[in-house]
C-alpha cells in the first residue's frame, strides 16, 4: 500500500481539525492536487478534504472546536476552515444529478468511489488517509502519475460532455506532466473543441493564463493547434506565434526570468494594441491586465537603450517582460541586467526652473521642460548640473 509523505502531513493545526472533524478517523481523506504532489515530491499549492460529513455538520464541528468556518460553495457542499497555517476545503463526496457542460446539478453521497468517479482525470482521484497517509486509487491514478500521463477517468467524450473546460484542463495538466499524450484525450478534446463557445470568458481566461504560466507549456499549445483548439478560445492568434512563444521562453530561459502569462501571451498574438485590447476585453481581464497586454504588443522602439526606453515610454518593470519578447537579441542580456531592480529616476526640473531661466509662461515653458527632458533621457540621465546647462541651451540662454 502506498503511502504519501509531506510536510503539511506534520502540521498541527491540520492535526486539531481533523480530530475535530473526524474523531474515529472514517469520515474525511485528502483528496486531489495534494495527494497527486505529495506522490511527486511536489509542494502542495493547496490542500483539499473530502469528507461524507453533510456541510452543515462540518461548520458545527468546526466551531465547536473554534476553527473559523466560512461556507465559500456551500451548494456544492464545499467549507474553509480558516486555519492558521492556511485556508483547507472541505466538501461533502458528491455525485452528479445533471451536468449541461457548464454547470452541475450534485447530490451528496457517502461512497468515496462514487466521489472519485465525477472527477476529471485519474491522477486527481486520488484518496489518502489522514492518519495512516494510505493512498486509494480507483481509476489507475498512481500508474498514470508514474508516466506523466493525463487520462479521463472512464470515457473522456462523457467527461467532456459533463464539464467543457475539461479540454483546457487536460491541456494544462498536459503542460505540467509533459508525459505521451492520450490519444482518446485528444480525440475528445478535438470533437468537442466548439463546445468551448458556451463558457463564460472568465473560466476560459483562468485556464488559458494558467496553462500559459507553467513551466513548459509550448507542446500542449501545438496539440491545441492539431486539435483546433486555439482557433475556438483565440482567434486572433498568429500563424508563427506557437513559434514567437517557443522563443520567449528560451529567453526568459537565458535570462532566469520568471514565467508571465500576459506577456506568453501576447506573444501569440500580432503586434496590435487594439487587437490585444480586444482580445483582453473578450476575456473579461481586469482593466490594469488589459492595459499590460496592450503595451505588450507594441512594437519595440528603434532606438534608445532599455532604460532610456523605459524613461520615454513605458515603466521600468514593463519594459523588462516587453524586451523579452519584443526586444533586440542583442540588448537582451545587459538590458535584462540594466533593468533588475532599477526604477526611472525622477526627473529634477519643473516649470518653476524654466521660468527662471526668462522664459514666459505659457506653451514654451511645456516646450523647453519637454526638450530638456528629451536630452537628459538620451544622455543617460545626467546630474542636476548637466540637466540645468541643457536647459539653457534648449531656451536659448
Amino acid at each position: 500500500m502506498t503511502r504519501i509523505s509531506a510536510g503539511w502531513t506534520q502540521r498541527p493545526d491540520l492535526a486539531a481539525m481533523m480530530a475535530a472533524l473526524d474523531p474515529l478517523g472514517d469520515q474525511c481523506r485528502y483528496v486531489g492536487g495534494a495527494v497527486r504532489d505529495a506522490l511527486l515530491d511536489v509542494e502542495a499549492a493547496d490542500i483539499d478534504i473530502a469528507t461524507r460529513l453533510l456541510p452543515d455538520a462540518v461548520i458545527a464541528r468546526l466551531e465547536a472546536a473554534g476553527i473559523r468556518a466560512v461556507p465559500t460553495g456551500i451548494e456544492h457542499g464545499t467549507v474553509t476552515a480558516v486555519l492558521p497555517q492556511g485556508p483547507v476545503e472541505i466538501t461533502t463526496l458528491r455525485r452528479d444529478v445533471t451536468t449541461d457542460g457548464r454547470h452541475a446539478e450534485v447530490a451528496f453521497t457517502d461512497d468515496w468511489r462514487e466521489d472519485a468517479a465525477r472527477r476529471d482525470f485519474t491522477i486527481n482521484a486520488l484518496f489518502a488517509d489522514p492518519r495512516t497517509l494510505e493512498v486509494t486509487d480507483y481509476f489507475g491514478g498512481e500508474d498514470d502519475l508514474a508516466v506523466r500521463l493525463v487520462r479521463f477517468i472512464g470515457d473522456a467524450d462523457a467527461r467532456i460532455l459533463e464539464d467543457h473546460l475539461r479540454i483546457l484542463r487536460y491541456f494544462r495538466f498536459h503542460a505540467r506532466f509533459g508525459g505521451a499524450p492520450d490519444a482518446a484525450a485528444i480525440a475528445a478534446c478535438a470533437h468537442h473543441a466548439d463546445r468551448l463557445k458556451a463558457l463564460s470568458r472568465e473560466r476560459i481566461a483562468r485556464e488559458l493564463l494558467l496553462l500559459l504560466g507553467g513551466v513548459s507549456p509550448v507542446d500542449a499549445a501545438r496539440l491545441m493547434e492539431d486539435a483546433g483548439i486555439w482557433r475556438v478560445i483565440l482567434p486572433e492568434m498568429v500563424p508563427d506565434g506557437l513559434a514567437t512563444l517557443e522563443s520567449l521562453l528560451a529567453r526568459e530561459a537565458q535570462v532566469g526570468a520568471a514565467a508571465d502569462p500576459l506577456l506568453r501571451l501576447a506573444a501569440l498574438l500580432p503586434i496590435d494594441p487594439q487587437i490585444a485590447e480586444t482580445v483582453a476585453a473578450r476575456l473579461r481581464l481586469s482593466k490594469a491586465q488589459r492595459g499590460i497586454l496592450s503595451r505588450f504588443a507594441t512594437p519595440w522602439p528603434r532606438d534608445g537603450s532599455p532604460r532610456q526606453v523605459a524613461a520615454s515610454v513605458q515603466p521600468a518593470d514593463i519594459v523588462a517582460s516587453w524586451l523579452l519578447l519584443r526586444g533586440p537579441d542583442d540588448a537582451l542580456s545587459d538590458g535584462w541586467q540594466s533593468l533588475t531592480g532599477w526604477s526611472v529616476p525622477d526627473f529634477p526640473l519643473g516649470g518653476r526652473d524654466i521660468l527662471a531661466l526668462g522664459i514666459h509662461a505659457g506653451p514654451d515653458v511645456a516646450r523647453v521642460l519637454g526638450e530638456t527632458r528629451r536630452r537628459w533621457i538620451a544622455e543617460d540621465f545626467p546630474d542636476v548640473a548637466r540637466i540645468r546647462a541643457i536647459a539653457t541651451e534648449v531656451a536659448g540662454r
